[in-house]
């Protein structure tokens, strides 16, 4: 999870559905996600589901994440939600978080990542970005949308409920599709 806290609600949700299947999730948490209280909820709030969900303690430092390539510890990867900032650390390799570390000692496993972006200038700053990975071996998106084309015309969110059906295609090699879906709001 990185700090698109307007969706944590969401991945919650899918969270547990995700550990109703497989009772091995590993949670992993950008430094942001993992500290931060605002206006949708407390970070003692969302940490305690977590782990709760999970039945285990989540990787939130550099260190702690080293070691999923190494040891080859995920089968698959999902941040899920996704910010425009991890977005582009991962598109230009950049692993300062337990996150993007997490991201790049996994793929070069060449397993499969999944990523459920969540930004607010995805068809704008961001957008080389996403193209750039859209476009790289192993990694897989859950399909999005625009979630307030009127009032924020550059901002995509994925559709979480997704995020299952996604993973198992991811794990058979293919994205799921389509890619995009109708506006979410």
């Amino acid at each position: 999870m990185t700090g698109s806290f307007c969706t944590f609600k969401k991945v919650l949700a899918e969270l547990e559905a995700l550990c109703e299947i497989y009772p091995d999730v590993t949670p992993i948490m950008s430094k942001a996600a993992f500290e931060t209280n605002t206006r949708f909820g407390t970070s003692e709030y969302f940490t305690s589901r977590v782990r709760e969900i999970c039945g285990r303690d989540i990787i939130t430092t550099i260190a702690d994440a080293e070691p999923i390539g190494p040891k080859k510890l995920l089968d698959a990867l999902i941040i899920a939600p996704c910010t425009g900032n991890t977005l582009a650390k991962i598109a230009l390799g950049v692993t300062d978080s337990s996150v993007t570390l997490a991201a790049k000692a996994h793929l070069r496993n060449e397993r499969c990542l999944i990523i459920a972006p969540s930004t607010n200038d995805a068809l704008g700053a961001n957008a080389k970005n996403l193209g750039m990975l859209l476009n790289t071996k192993n990694i897989y998106f859950v399909p999005f949308g625009q979630d307030d084309p009127i009032k924020k015309h550059r901002s995509l969110v994925a559709d979480f409920s997704l995020i299952i059906p996604t993973m198992k295609s991811a794990l058979k090699g293919e994205q799921y599709q389509p890619i995009l879906v109708q506006s979410l709001h």
